[in-house]
C-alpha cells in the first residue's frame, strides 16, 4: 500500500532528512546541490519555510498554473507506483485550486522522469531557455486540466 504524507512545517526534520537523501543519491536530477543544503544552508528556519509551500513532491501555484517540483523516491520504493501517486497527488490538488495546467522541468536524459510524466498526459513543450532553466539541460512538459 502507497500512503502520500503532507508534511507542515513542524515536520521539517523528516523533510530535510529526505531532501538530502535525494540530493545525495540523484543530484542529476536537482536544480539544487547537496551543497546548497548543508553547512550555512542547513537552517531550520530554510527548512521550515520550504514546507510552508511544498512537501518531498511540491506543488505551487503561480498564477492559473501549478509548478511540480522536486520530485523523488527513495531507490527501494521505486517501481511501486510511488512516483505516480505523487504526480496525481498535485494534479487532484491542482484541479482543486482550480489549475488550468500543471507544469514541469525535467532534465534531457532523465528517461524514467520523462516517461513518468509522458504516461499522465503531460505534453513535452520543448527545452527550456537558459534564463529560465535551474540547471542546462532542461525541457518543459504540461499537463492541460481543462476537460475536452
Amino acid at each position: 500500500m502507497i500512503a502520500i504524507r503532507r508534511l507542515g512545517v513542524d515536520d521539517w526534520p523528516i523533510w530535510r532528512e529526505l531532501r538530502l537523501a535525494a540530493l545525495g543519491e540523484a543530484p542529476y536530477a536537482f536544480g539544487s546541490k547537496l551543497a546548497d543544503w548543508q553547512g550555512d544552508g542547513d537552517r531550520e528556519q530554510r527548512w521550515r519555510d520550504r514546507l510552508a509551500a511544498a512537501g518531498m513532491v511540491s506543488g505551487i501555484g503561480t498564477g492559473g498554473e501549478v509548478e511540480l517540483i522536486s520530485l523523488w523516491v527513495a531507490p527501494w520504493a521505486r517501481g511501486q507506483g510511488v512516483a505516480d501517486a505523487l504526480v496525481d497527488a498535485v494534479v487532484v490538488w491542482a484541479r482543486a485550486l482550480p489549475a488550468a495546467a500543471v507544469a514541469l522541468a525535467v532534465r534531457e536524459g532523465n528517461a524514467h522522469a520523462v516517461t513518468l510524466y509522458l504516461r499522465h498526459g503531460f505534453v513535452d513543450t520543448g527545452p527550456l531557455a537558459p534564463e529560465d532553466a535551474d540547471a542546462p539541460g532542461e525541457r518543459r512538459m504540461v499537463l492541460s486540466l481543462h476537460a475536452g
